[in-house]
């Protein structure tokens, strides 16, 4: 199943997916997007475009696992997004996928500017890898 996965912000929310095999997930890029309801019917418009059957969306958990308002705010855009796309929207913890997204991005040296346009995708990537890893072993 094509899956689109979405690490969402305030400014620059992040879009990936996987192949209908869920073995590769691949950036689609970044929307700067500030009105949450453009925001969702973008990301529906890009969901159907990629074929995607569900929507996986990080919720930013606190470090003792607690939610704060950033994940408020994502349980009020997965409402939008559920009736806009149509689609099941799955929420998975977020935690250090954008830490881990910036070590990515240093590792293979992207700096300044080009490291700011890219990492909210690569967190993307690392949220739909960890629901497809999750997906092998439990489902």
């Amino acid at each position: 199943m094509v899956i689109l996965s979405v690490d969402y912000g305030k400014v620059r929310t992040g879009i990936a997916v996987c192949d209908k095999n869920e073995v590769v997930a691949s950036p689609v890029g970044t929307i700067k997007e500030y009105n949450m309801d453009a925001l969702a019917e973008k990301i529906s418009s890009i969901a159907q475009e990629k074929g995607a059957q569900q929507i996986v969306l990080g919720l930013p958990r606190n470090m003792d696992g607690s939610e704060g308002e950033s994940a408020q705010n994502v349980r009020m855009f997965k409402e939008k997004l559920l009736q806009l796309s149509g689609m099941e929207v799955v929420l998975r913890d977020e935690r250090c996928t954008t830490v881990t997204a910036y070590e990515y991005l240093n590792m293979n040296n992207k700096r300044g500017k080009k490291r700011k346009e890219v990492v909210d995708s690569v967190a993307a990537v690392i949220i739909l890898e960890d629901y497809l890893n999750y997906r092998r072993n439990h489902l």
